[in-house]
């Protein structure tokens, strides 16, 4: 019997990543109340227009308002498994954030991201710089959000030092004797 191959899942490496290319994430994600709810307080943001469903039936909207903060966070969660997950060295800064459309209990936020621009760093061999603009739509196709990202991230050479990391964690140890 051959040996069965394994593969892990995980983001896309510095040297995979294509200055131009759209990546389309799914599966989109429903905001629930209890979501939204739930971030607001979490996070001690007391505002009125997340939590307060008579008052935000006064305003503008005429009706409570996703937390942006959460759009934001849950946008980039889209993406993750897709071009991050395993492969990123950490986030260096968001810029030129916005919120074009609000977001409702209810609606269902897609994701897509396009690579921006990417090169390796100058001071930390095998990792570079990835800039990321991700753009989150409703369920109506309304754009509701947009970031630009960088991360710093590892290229394919970090492959075999984190299998050869794994494959150490992974061995069978011999138990002791005590003799």
């Amino acid at each position: 019997m051959s040996e069965q191959k394994v593969i892990e899942q995980r983001g896309l490496w510095l040297d995979e990543m294509e200055v131009g290319a759209i990546y389309k994430h799914a599966p989109g994600r429903t905001i629930t109340e209890a979501d939204n709810t739930w971030f607001t307080a979490v996070t001690m943001n007391t505002q009125a227009l997340h939590l307060d469903a008579a008052f935000a039936a006064t305003e503008p909207f005429g009706q409570r308002l996703v937390n942006s903060m959460f759009t934001l966070s849950t946008l980039i969660g889209l993406s993750v498994t897709q071009l991050t997950q395993g492969t990123i060295v950490g986030n260096l800064g968001f810029s030129e954030v916005s919120f074009p459309a609000p977001l409702f209990h209810g609606d269902t936020l897609y994701a897509e991201t396009t690579i921006l621009d990417k090169r390796n760093s100058k001071s930390r061999p095998g990792q570079g710089i990835v800039t990321l603009e991700h753009r989150g739509y409703n369920q109506d196709g309304t754009l509701v959000a947009k970031a630009v990202r960088q991360t710093m991230m590892f290229d394919s050479s970090h492959a075999d030092e984190a299998g050869a990391h794994a494959a150490q964690q992974t061995e069978p140890t011999q138990p002791e004797t005590g003799k």
